[in-house]
């Protein structure tokens, strides 16, 4: 074989090295890119029943009200619980950061507290336990409540996906060429204290 095969051997080499990473590349962002919208989407439904308890919020509070007329620190806990709830905004999509995640997190953890401390409350009043009303905010808030924690299971499902597929190689290689585009998704944390069983108290 003369110099011009060798050279026209080699550079066919290198053309098909070429094509094979610039295909693997590829597949490394287009997977990528699909977990990632499987990230944002499944974020989508966290945000939607996270809704769906503060929206449920006004109504409890109006009717436990009526009954409750003197508990007015407990209705102010609730109110600036939930507006500041609708302070965190993620723009639609998953916090990009653990202190974003944890910003989202803290601030619904702190509706839930203010909720458990309006029930507490209305321990106190049976009538109002009586009232059909208030037994179907309740249900409606205890179904919201397990939504929850099944929409955020699954949130922490598809953002391990996305981080496994991030994290491994040659993947882990390419996703500093995408900036912050498929940067490590947080995960929603169990609040501290958690693993101690609560003391129920009727």
């Amino acid at each position: 074989m003369g110099l011009g095969g060798k050279i026209a051997l080699g550079c066919g080499g290198l053309v098909v090295l070429l094509v094979v990473l610039g295909l693997g590349m590829m597949g490394s962002y287009n997977g990528l890119n699909s977990l990632s919208q499987a990230v944002d989407a499944q974020w989508g439904q966290v945000e939607n029943v996270y809704q769906r308890r503060s929206d449920l919020v006004p109504n409890l509070v109006a009717t436990v009200k009526g009954a409750a007329a003197f508990e007015k620190d407990t209705f102010t806990a609730v109110t600036e619980a939930r507006a500041k709830v609708g302070q965190v905004s993620t723009g639609g999509k998953a916090p990009g950061s653990p202190e974003a995640m944890a910003n989202f997190q803290k601030a619904q953890e702190g509706l839930g507290s203010a909720l458990s401390g309006l029930l507490v409350v209305v321990e106190k009043y049976p009538d109002l336990k009586a009232t059909q009303n208030f037994r179907d905010l309740q249900a409606q808030l205890e179904g919201t409540e397990n939504r929850i924690a099944v929409e955020r299971m699954r949130f922490n499902q598809a953002a391990q996906a996305f981080n496994t597929r991030r994290n491994s190689f040659p993947t882990v290689m390419l996703v500093g060429f995408f900036g912050d585009r498929f940067r490590e998704r947080a995960y929603f944390k169990a609040q501290p204290g958690a693993d101690v069983a609560p003391k129920v108290a009727f």
